[in-house]
C-alpha cells in the first residue's frame, strides 16, 4: 500500500486548491523541487505530480518545475496535467517519469490511451476525476455523461499500469476520501487503483488498511501533509503494519 505525497503545480509553484478550483490555490513551497527532495527524506518512496495550468491548457506549462523535481529526487514520479499526444508522452518517459497520467485524453481519444499502454508498458495510468459519479475533464471545468465505472472498464486489458480516482468533491477540502465510490470502482476492474481527494487524518491511513481496501495500490495526500494533520513517519509506519492499536 503507497501513500503518494502531492505536488501540485502552479505558475511553478507548490499549491493546494479546493475542489479544483483555480481561484482557491493556496501556495504551499515556492520550490518544489526542495518539496519533492523533502518527502523523499520523510521516507515517501513515490511522488505524485499535477501540471494544473497544463490540465486547463491542454499543453504542459509547468515543465521546468518538474524537470527540477525529477533531479531532485530518486523517487519515482507520476504526472498529469495536459499530456494527450503520444509525443508527449515519449517525451516525459524519456525525461524521467515513471509514469504518465492520462485524464481528458482518456475520455476524448481511448484508443490513444490503448497505443501508449503498447508502446510505453507499465508507464501508463489514467486519471478518472469524478463530480457526482461523472467523469469531468478539462482540468475538471467540463463535466461529461460518463460515468467512472463506464469509462474503466473501457480499460480493461490494454496495460494500463494505474487508475487515479479522484472525488473533485472532496478534494482539498479534507472530507475524508469516499472509499465507497473508491472501492466500488477497485472490485469493477482489474487495474489498480489509487485513491485520490480528501485524505484527511490517520483516520483515513487506518482506513487504508482494512482488508476490503487493500486491493487498492494506495492513496494520494496533499493538504493533510503540508498543513501537519498527518505525520509522515506515523502514516508510513502504520501502513508498514507497525502503527499504534490506539490509532486503530
Amino acid at each position: 500500500m503507497i501513500l503518494f505525497p502531492a505536488i501540485d503545480l502552479k505558475d511553478g509553484k507548490c499549491v493546494r486548491l479546493k475542489h479544483g478550483d483555480m481561484a482557491t490555490a493556496t501556495i504551499y513551497n515556492d520550490d518544489p523541487a526542495a518539496q519533492a527532495k523533502a518527502f523523499e527524506e520523510q521516507g515517501f518512496e513515490w511522488l505524485h505530480v499535477v501540471d494544473l495550468n497544463g490540465a486547463f491548457k491542454g499543453q504542459s506549462v509547468n515543465s521546468a518545475a518538474v524537470g527540477a523535481i525529477l533531479k531532485a529526487t530518486k523517487n519515482p514520479v507520476q504526472l498529469g496535467g495536459g499530456i494527450r499526444t503520444l509525443e508527449q508522452i515519449e517525451d516525459w518517459l524519456e525525461r524521467g517519469l515513471a509514469r504518465v497520467i492520462l485524464g481528458t485524453v482518456a475520455v476524448r481519444e481511448p484508443e490513444l490511451v490503448k497505443e501508449a499502454c503498447k508502446a510505453f508498458p507499465g508507464k501508463i495510468a489514467v486519471g478518472i476525476d469524478a463530480k457526482g459519479g461523472k467523469v469531468a475533464v478539462e482540468g475538471w471545468a467540463e463535466a461529461s455523461e460518463l460515468g467512472v465505472i463506464e469509462l474503466a472498464q473501457k480499460f480493461e486489458g490494454a496495460g494500463v499500469a494505474a487508475i487515479i480516482y479522484t472525488d473533485i468533491d472532496r478534494d482539498g477540502v479534507l472530507s475524508g476520501i469516499n472509499w465507497d465510490s473508491t472501492i466500488s470502482l477497485a472490485e469493477a476492474v482489474s487495474i489498480p487503483v489509487i485513491a485520490s481527494g480528501g485524505l484527511a487524518s490517520i483516520a483515513d491511513i487506518v482506513r487504508m488498511t482494512m482488508p476490503d481496501a487493500r486491493r487498492l495500490e494506495g492513496a494520494i495526500s496533499g493538504r493533510a501533509l503540508y498543513d501537519g494533520r498527518i505525520d509522515p513517519a506515523e502514516a508510513l509506519a502504520i501502513l508498514r503494519g507497525e502503527g499504534t492499536e490506539a490509532e486503530r
